[in-house]
């Protein structure tokens, strides 16, 4: 056969990119093993997980650096740095170090320990203080992924707490009922404090973040009035505080008395199911995510906007008011002021560090209430200040918050970038003419 081209005639091989030839001993699709191996690492690393690692490895960085800072023998030996600065480099080191042990003692375990009960105690605290957590950044991570902004999960969260109390010392039910009860009266408590922002913004069209932050202030100082009510306070007390809740409403220890880790670990583990298959498998889950990517398409495609508004601010604060109920139920199980700290605020954190997905979420629960029980070991054992916990948590929040950043510092390349196509020469055909 003639390798000449028939005039009016293309070549399939001329001007088009041509295969390279497998290197022997290599998968049919013309890629070693290694090559797959490197790209899945590098896919990792400039991924969601890798850059949420890095952020919190450059956060425990700056803040070893500010752990340095502050210890008076690093500062005295900075004052005769340039005779011995090995004498500074070895303070600082032994600062940090020690610092940042005693908070992996304090928070995950304590090698130190003589039991193994008092070993694993710490890992138990953190699981206890991480559980309200993962619930209310769960019903925040729902209006976020719904393109709402519920700034107000503290009033929700003391919501939940109020109602689930009340129902919890003021009402005798019989056990497991009256648990049940007043889990769902800190569910109602915090749907309905939430419903009132949607109905808001879904008829009016007052913002939710402006709306939901006074109503923040309500709720405390409607809780605040409570406490100086005859119902929920103790009889012949002066103190603003309820009574005890009722050991048919509490909920179950898991370990026994030697641990306050209680059954609202497994409510935060059931609730991070549900938010899953809520936002991945149901169809109003579909509608929240529809919404929170483009409203104007939702409403051509049927979505009433309005709706849906007010359903996704009903189930974001049922889940903050369920984070209440839980932390008056199992942890503290009396109400009073501060029953809800900063719990809604530091939600918001956790579901931004978990970027609004469950597992995420769950994760970054642990991590912050780590590290929250961690900072108070630290600084008994060290005399390290709490604040550097809190230094460290901000910044874990501004990295994740700003992955270029992270990419940038660690000089990794932006997946979502283009790749260039790897040019290669034209073949050359036999016979082809000039």
């Amino acid at each position: 056969m003639s390798d000449e081209i028939l005039p009016g005639a293309t070549s399939p091989t001329i001007g088009m990119p041509q295969p390279e030839a497998p290197t022997p001993g290599a998968p049919a699709g013309g890629a070693t093993s290694e090559d797959r191996a490197a790209s899945m690492l590098r896919r990792i690393a400039t991924g969601e997980i890798g850059v949420s690692v890095l952020a919190f490895v450059l956060a425990l960085v700056i803040g070893g650096i500010l752990i340095a800072a502050v210890d008076p023998d690093v500062t005295k030996a900075a004052g005769y740095f340039f005779s011995r600065p090995s004498d500074l480099l070895t303070a600082a080191w032994d600062s940090v170090t020690q610092a940042y042990s005693a908070m992996f003692k304090g928070a995950v375990f304590n090698p130190d320990a003589a039991t193994f009960q008092q070993a694993i105690r710490p890992l138990t605290e953190t699981m206890t203080v991480a559980t309200p957590l993962i619930i209310a950044a769960l019903g925040v991570a729902v209006g976020f992924r719904a393109g709402l902004f519920n700034i107000g999960a503290q009033g929700q969260v003391i919501l939940g707490a109020t109602l689930g109390g009340y129902v919890g010392f003021a009402w005798h039910l019989p056990v497991g009922l009256h648990l049940l009860v007043a889990l769902v009266g800190g569910i109602l408590g915090g749907a309905i404090w939430a419903g009132i922002a949607g109905f808001l913004r879904a008829r009016t069209g007052a913002h939710e973040v402006i709306v939901t932050i006074m109503l923040n202030y309500v709720a405390l100082y409607l809780l605040s009035y409570l406490l100086t009510t005859d119902a929920f306070t103790i009889p012949g007390s002066n103190q603003p505080t309820s009574p005890g809740v009722d050991e048919s409403a509490q909920l179950p220890l898991l370990l026994g008395d030697w641990s306050r880790l209680n059954a609202g670990f497994i409510v935060a583990i059931l609730a991070a199911v549900f938010v899953w298959w809520l936002m991945t498998r149901s169809v109003i889950g579909f509608r929240f995510r529809a919404v929170g990517s483009n409203p104007h398409a939702s409403r051509t495609a049927g979505v009433s906007i309005s709706t849906t508004i007010v359903l996704v601010m009903v189930t974001s604060g049922a889940l903050a008011g369920l984070a209440g109920a839980v932390q008056i139920l199992g942890t503290e199980k009396q109400l009073s002021a501060g029953i809800a700290g900063s719990l809604g605020f530091d939600a918001i954190t956790v579901a931004l560090l978990g970027r609004s997905r469950p597992l995420g979420i769950f994760l970054a629960g642990l991590l912050y209430g780590g590290l929250d029980v961690g900072g108070r070991v630290m600084e008994a054992a060290t005399g390290t200040p709490i604040d550097i916990v809190l230094v460290i948590q901000a910044l874990v929040v501004l990295f994740i918050a700003a992955p270029p950043l992270v990419r940038a510092i660690f000089h990794l390349p932006d997946p979502t970038a283009p790749r260039r196509a790897k040019v290669r020469p034209e073949p050359v055909v036999k016979g082809a003419s000039a």
